[in-house]
């Protein structure tokens, strides 16, 4: 429907809803449910709100998100307990990449508690907001409660002074492992407002706002993480991590991401979801 134009009676809908509470987001998915694409619900928006006083920035603002301190471009960040360095960065999608967010034996360590407890892995069910097993996911993994051992205490609290966001908005840390071939097909991580199942997940923390994917081993070939929208692909490399941010439930925010299949040898992932309020 990218013919379609904003009209007067389009943006005073928008306007109605907002005034009875919609959330953007919420008032996006809806009209993508009725054939606009996301590039006009966005425009319409933006045009609702400037006809209510609002700059577009006020109708579309999202709330504080999680990021590392980068300002001055430094090339090392410093938590209590360790020292990173910072390998790349990216403005959309919002992504940076840590040089030795966690030491060997960290990774080691977590890799021998995950191991026993691996069962195929499952997504989100997003007609009911339960999990399910995919083909679009092929590999093995587990859920550590957060807070489950002092080692991914320590995690934690280094993640959550790293990206400036507090522990108990984060989900418990899931350990992956993916064997030759196995991959994870590219996908968005926060909840698609969309979907019915999503006001269900939704009350447990709210969205997700952020990822920070942890390497735990370097396989012999394959399994980088992929963002193929901007041609970016970061090398699993052991201690390593990316992070990236997605301040709306949109495409826009381009964080459509992926795990490339393992070419030789396995793949060991520790995966930290952030959320907007406190996870429980």
């Amino acid at each position: 429907m990218s013919h379609q134009t904003v009209t007067a009676e389009l943006r005073r809908w928008i306007v109605s809803q907002s005034e009875a509470g919609c959330r953007t987001e919420d008032l996006i998915a809806s009209m993508i449910r009725s054939g606009w694409s996301e590039d006009i619900a966005l425009a319409a928006i933006e045009a609702a709100g400037a006809e209510r006083g609002q700059p577009a920035a006020t109708a579309l603002a999202a709330a504080a998100m999680p990021e590392p301190a980068l300002a001055g471009a430094p090339t090392l960040l410093r938590t209590a307990d360790r020292e990173l360095r910072v390998l790349a960065t990216l403005a959309l999608p919002r992504v940076v990449v840590f040089g030795g967010l966690l030491a060997d034996d960290e990774c080691d360590a977590l890799v021998e508690l995950a191991r026993p407890r691996l069962a195929r892995s499952e997504t989100v069910d997003n007609s009911t907001g339960g999990s399910e097993v995919n083909a679009a996911r092929t590999s093995d993994g587990m859920f550590f409660e957060r807070g489950e051992t002092a080692l991914i205490e320590r995690i934690e609290r280094r993640i959550a002074e790293l990206v400036n966001w507090p522990v108990e908005r984060g989900e418990g840390l899931q350990v992956l492992r993916y064997r030759p071939g196995a991959q994870y097909k590219p996908h968005h991580d926060f909840f698609d407002p969309a979907h019915p199942g999503t006001a269900g997940i939704l009350r447990r923390g709210g969205q997700r706002v952020a990822t920070v994917v942890m390497y735990l081993n370097t396989p012999a070939g394959g399994g980088a993480t992929t963002f193929p929208e901007v041609g970016l692909e970061v090398q699993p490399v052991k201690g390593n991590a990316v992070f990236f941010s997605y301040e709306r439930p949109l495409a826009s925010t381009r964080t459509l991401h992926g795990g490339a299949p393992v070419v030789d040898g396995e793949k060991w992932v520790a995966t930290k979801w952030l959320r907007e309020g406190v996870f429980a």
